[in-house]
């Protein structure tokens, strides 16, 4: 490696060398889903990519406490509903049912698409007490007030005081203040538009609910990560994430949560990442441009000409860098599904090559060397996946052309090849977190075939027990198709690969 790590940094919108505030070891937080119903596909695009910034960091011998939250305080939809509630009235469901449903449905997901677990993940229920005492401290500091036993952040004033709102999104100070996200009938109890709950009084009918010195209600959305990140990374850390959508109000209220509360900014470094489209357009449940991942798995869309794996899915969500919109589409799925199997079969030959004998280092030999050098710069270039793979791919060409005889092994030196066999070996696995599919087990861990097919049976029992039989029959028919065959008895389902 010749570069040392850059990011970009949402902050100064510029790629800054990355210097962690202890040598050695890195703090970063990451805003996780909020589980009041499944995960969707763009969210599974954010927490693969900061997965990948994860696990490269580790690679680079840095010891990680990565945080990833779950949000299971509901806070309030455009028209009022708290979250959780919504979830909890749909599915019928008691609200801590709903918040345990989809947080182990999310775990699922992750699972399936070999997402390295955060070091920490706090859930916003266990801290009431830590998110009580943050807003306490905001209210010493003078830049929040009670009305009507309901907190809020005095917006207008820490923007005249303090040259930081706005910052971080690079919105106009005089734009932000005359928005507000926050539900619309507590507009009258707030000195401004622009200022955001920091604690809510609970209506007679809010179930989520906890005793305050204000008054019995719940916290603000943006409170739970100023909290936790704090508690478990300290008053300033080294790196927070999140989605593109989440950098105002959510981070920007944040940022202005922890100088009034602790003094200092959050965070040295934020990445945040872009959206997913397919077909070119937002993707959106209205006007039907949406599928999620199990549709993608078992291709029951009408966007998709077939399922896709897991991996393949991972493969795809490589291929551009994560600052950088994703375009999901069918055709774009195919050829990630040859670019796949084409990487691990040069995997599979490079493997099982040995050195020639008498080999020397010549031209070629130099060729792979800097073609894998150059893998670690792109990589070190604001963790530049999309760049990176292309260097992997011309290493690949090389190794098939050796595996056939196009190119003579003779001028590829023992050392040369063994450390092709190992970088190749590590950036497929480790640092791109892949798994080889075609095999029982891939570095080390179990297929996630397992995991893939015990997540499309659950789906298959589940519109069973609600007597879809027709989404039922097409699971199995898919599947079929696929040479899978699902065969039910009293214990459960079993399936076969034929």
């Amino acid at each position: 490696m010749k570069t040392p790590l850059q990011v970009y940094n949402s902050l100064t919108r510029e790629k800054e060398t990355f210097t962690p505030l202890v040598e050695g070891r890195i703090g970063m937080y990451v805003c996780g889903p909020t589980v009041y119903n499944d995960v969707h596909l763009g969210n599974c695009r954010t927490f693969m990519s900061f997965d990948i910034i994860y696990r490269y960091l580790l690679y680079l011998g840095y010891k990680v406490r990565y945080v990833r939250n779950i949000t299971d305080v509901g806070h309030l939809l455009d028209d009022g509903e708290d979250r959780i509630l919504k979830g909890a009235r749909l599915d019928q469901l008691e609200p801590m049912e709903v918040v345990q449903k989809y947080t182990n449905g999310f775990h699922d997901i992750m699972r399936v698409f070999n997402a390295l677990p955060p070091s920490i993940e706090p859930r916003a229920t266990g801290h009431i007490i830590d998110q009580i005492e943050m807003v306490q401290a905001i209210l010493d500091s003078g830049y929040a007030y009670l009305a009507n036993g309901s907190v809020y952040f005095d917006t207008l004033k820490f923007a005249k005081e303090k040259d930081v709102y706005g910052k971080l999104s690079g919105r106009v100070v005089e734009d932000l203040l005359a928005e507000s996200r926050e539900n619309l009938k507590n507009q009258d109890e707030k000195r401004h538009p622009a200022d955001f709950a920091l604690w809510m009084k609970a209506s007679p009918e809010h179930i989520m609910r906890w005793n305050s010195p204000w008054s019995v209600g719940f916290p603000g959305w943006h409170l739970e990560c100023s909290a936790m990140s704090t508690k478990y990374l300290g008053k300033t850390f080294d790196i927070h994430g999140g989605g593109n959508d989440l950098k105002f109000p959510h981070h920007e209220n944040e940022v202005a949560q922890n100088f009034t509360a602790c003094g200092c900014a959050p965070a040295n470094y934020w990445l945040h990442t872009n959206m997913l489209l397919m077909n070119g357009r937002k993707m959106s449940k209205s006007d039907g441009n949406t599928i999620s991942p199990e549709e993608l798995f078992t291709g029951n869309s009408p966007h998709v000409s077939k399922g896709y794996s897991p991996m393949v899915i991972r493969f795809f969500v490589l291929q551009s860098h994560y600052r950088s919109t994703l375009d999901l589409s069918d055709e774009a799925m195919q050829a990630a599904e040859k670019g796949y199997r084409r990487l691990m079969e040069a995997n599979k030959n490079l493997q099982k090559m040995t050195p020639a004998a008498g080999a020397k280092a010549g031209e070629l030999d130099q060729e792979i060397v800097d073609l894998m050098d150059q893998a670690f710069d792109e990589m070190n270039d604001d963790f530049n996946t999309p760049r990176a793979l292309a260097r992997l791919f011309e290493l690949a060409s090389r190794i098939n052309s050796l595996k056939d005889g196009h190119l003579p092994m003779q001028e590829v030196s023992a050392e040369t090849l063994e450390r092709l066999q190992k970088v190749f070996h590590n950036f497929i696995f480790d640092i791109f977190g892949l798994l080889d599919e075609n095999t029982a087990e891939s570095n080390g861990e179990a297929s996630s075939l397992d995991t893939v097919m015990q997540l499309v049976i659950d789906i298959r029992q589940q519109a069973r027990a609600n007597k879809d039989w027709a989404t039922s029959d097409m699971i199995r028919d898919a599947l079929a198709a696929a040479k899978i065959q699902l065969k039910d008895g009293k214990d459960g389902t079993d399936w076969t690969k034929g």
